[in-house]
């Protein structure tokens, strides 16, 4: 059973930065697309050799990346806006899994 466990979100003014990160258990061994989601929309992707792809209302503010030796995921998202709330998750593109609990993000104007 993969786990992931998302964290760094927060209430933040609009223009102002986080940085979420995904704690998760896939494989290693298998080529695996990893994505960052907010509910359920793909913002964010980054394949195992660490190709990305960005949704475009987020392209040139959010940079996805992958630490492989620590099985996390990361997601620095900075000149944040209003429209960017919501809970945010990680899981597979290729494969996905049960979804984790999230980590939300508020961002005030």
């Amino acid at each position: 059973q993969v786990q992931v466990a998302e964290s760094g979100g927060g209430s933040v003014q609009a223009g102002g930065s986080l940085k979420l990160s995904c704690k998760h258990s896939f494989s290693i061994h298998t080529p695996n697309t990893l994505g960052w989601y907010r509910e359920r929309e793909l913002v964010a992707s980054i394949t195992l050799a660490g190709s990305t792809e960005y949704t475009d209302s987020v392209k040139g503010r959010f940079t996805i990346s992958r630490d492989i030796a620590k099985s996390t995921l990361y997601l620095q998202m900075n000149n944040l806006k209003p429209e960017d709330s919501a809970t945010y998750y990680c899981n597979s593109v290729s494969a996905p899994s049960d979804w984790g609990q999230g980590t939300r993000v508020t961002v005030s104007s």
